[in-house]
């Protein structure tokens, strides 16, 4: 039973170890990936580009504050 939790645990560490022990490294270090430090290494090694999902759509301006619905 216990075995079946940590399959997917075990099958990421066989298959990308580097990539497992960074994040766990990260993890325990609390390592924010938007920090200057650590994005510019990233974006060194790896070409990676964090996005902090505070992206606006100016064509959605409608859907701003609560809105009115009626229940019949």
């Amino acid at each position: 039973m216990f075995l079946d939790e940590l399959t997917p645990v075990v099958k990421e560490l066989i298959e990308q170890p580097l990539a497992f022990f960074g994040g766990f490294v990260s993890g325990i270090l609390r390592l924010n990936l938007d920090d200057d430090p650590v994005k510019t290494w990233l974006n060194q090694q790896t070409g990676y580009t964090s996005t902090n999902g505070s992206t606006t759509d100016e064509s959605n301006t409608k859907s701003e504050g609560p809105q009115s619905i009626t229940i019949e």
